[in-house]
């Protein structure tokens, strides 16, 4: 019996509780390691958006979904289907099926993400994901909660339609656990090189480029896990690689060209069309407890206090946010002008009419 086999001798949910010790290890690591070789220098941990992402995108957010797609979405539609209990390829190794279920969802999520950003109606979907522009450990989950339901159900349908409940149980969480943390590596604001590896897996040093705000990678680096995707379909772009020579090594803006709802509400409903970005950023779920909790610290030694703390972690002296508040309009029909990266040349486009400035 193989090591991979052994598990299917072992409680699925001590399979789950391995798996949350060492993520939390892993977390713990890249963390650390941030702050020692980062890829973008001055990016805080508590960067902006830092809590959002934690609170609401993490752990709220996730726990509601894994109740959704696996207890209202795959298993009643499994039932409904009639597929065996037995399973199909529940006979392989654990080994080879979480290789199989890696490589055949990489290959979708190429393919799928690379639609989401040529399809209009599917960026909606996407774009909350880019709209973090400190990109770190944190960042990769800030996604849609729309486009996670999509994702999951067909990263997952499939083990549970294919393997018997016992050997689903064993792949599914550590599957995850493989998904969680390449999801943290890949974003991390690490300064990690991976060689002659970047042709086959992907690392911070190829999906950070996928997050700029360069006009030459709004359409490259898709693939998740293995990158080998992005170079055989000539969608990769890596300076020093593929093209030979660039004289921008790392991106010098990350995020959306244009102005995007900050709080989770605001991202939640944004999808439905371009409302009012004050009335969606003042639309927050928590808003009546934080003022009953302001109401109970309103002192002149607390608000002295949290006026420091909020100093100590704010973005206002980041000059990739200054950009932001430019007033700049276009001359040509006065609409508001988006900032994007040519290279190394910060430029202007317009919303409306197309032209450049």
């Amino acid at each position: 019996m193989g090591f991979m086999d052994g598990f299917r001798q072992l409680d699925p949910f001590e399979i789950e509780k391995a798996g949350t010790f060492i993520l939390v290890f892993f977390i713990s690591l890249i963390v650390v390691l941030e702050r020692f070789f980062p890829y973008q220098k001055g990016i805080k941990i508590f960067r902006k958006g830092f809590w959002m992402d934690l609170l609401w995108y993490t752990l709220i957010q996730s726990y509601i979904l894994k109740l959704i797609i696996f207890d209202l979405v795959i298993l009643p539609l499994k039932e409904f289907m009639g597929f065996s209990e037995s399973g199909m390829i529940s006979h392989w190794p654990i080994w080879l099926l979480i290789i199989f279920f890696l490589v055949s969802h990489d290959l979708y999520i190429y393919w799928f993400h690379r639609w989401q950003h040529s399809n209009k109606w599917l960026w909606k979907t996407h774009e909350a994901h880019h709209s973090v522009r400190d990109v770190d450990w944190l960042a990769g989950s800030r996604s849609h909660p729309a486009e996670i339901l999509i994702n999951q159900t067909i990263e997952f349908a499939p083990i549970f339609f294919l393997l018997d409940a016992k050997t689903a149980a064993i792949v599914v969480p550590i599957k995850a656990l493989i998904d969680a943390i390449w999801g943290i590596w890949i974003h991390s604001n690490l300064n990690f090189r991976l060689g002659k590896l970047i042709y086959l897996i992907n690392g911070p040093e190829m999906h950070h480029w996928h997050h700029a705000n360069h006009r030459e990678v709004y359409y490259a680096n898709f693939a998740t896990k293995f990158s080998v995707f992005d170079w055989i379909f000539k969608t990769a772009f890596l300076p020093g690689k593929n093209p030979l020579k660039w004289k921008v090594n790392k991106p010098l803006l990350a995020g959306l060209p244009y102005k995007f709802p900050e709080t989770y509400p605001g991202q939640l409903f944004y999808i439905f069309g371009k409302k009012n970005l004050e009335n969606l950023n003042s639309l927050k779920f928590l808003s009546v407890f934080r003022n009953i909790f302001r109401q109970m610290l309103d002192s002149a030694l607390i608000n002295k206090m949290i006026s420091k703390w909020s100093e100590l972690f704010s973005d206002q002296n980041n000059p990739k946010y200054l950009i932001e508040n430019d007033p700049a309009k276009c001359i040509r029909c006065g609409s508001t002008m988006r900032f994007f990266y040519e290279q190394d040349q910060l430029k202007t486009q317009c919303l409306k009419c197309g032209s450049l400035g």
